[in-house]
């Protein structure tokens, strides 16, 4: 019976270290919450893709809003290429998006996009993405 003890442990550990590995991975991504909708105007600062290469690129912009710099997620890049719609640094924009939290660092995610008269529609009124 004390072969067994060692396995035990060995076997614990193992679904331990899996379970931490699961609960890591499986991480879903933020909720668009309604009632943490606002309004942010500001100026393109920087395009972000993620993953920057491989996998299917998204899209987020760094946006300057009065002192603060602001993150924006706007959507997969194939969506905007499919729109025909290109950000550039400088760009003034205004987006109307909920406020969230991903791994405990502030984030917009947009709704709405307002450029040089132009409005983007990323997600529906219920947040349901619009791609």
């Amino acid at each position: 019976m004390a072969t067994s003890r060692p396995f035990f442990k060995h076997f614990l550990k193992l679904a331990a270290v899996t379970f931490l590995a699961t609960a890591a991975f499986s991480q879903a991504p933020p909720k668009y919450d309604p009632a943490t909708e606002g309004k942010i105007k500001g100026m393109v600062q920087q395009l972000k893709l993620v993953p920057p290469s491989g996998g299917k690129p998204i899209v987020y912009v760094v946006m300057k809003s009065g002192p603060d710099a602001v993150q924006i997620f706007l959507c997969p890049k194939k969506f905007l290429d499919d729109m025909g719609i290109v950000f550039k640094e400088a760009d003034e924009i205004e987006v109307t998006g909920s406020k969230v939290k991903q791994d405990g660092a502030d984030l917009t995610l947009a709704r709405e996009v307002l450029k040089g008269g132009e409005t983007l529609t990323l997600r529906f009124q219920d947040g349901k993405p619009a791609w």
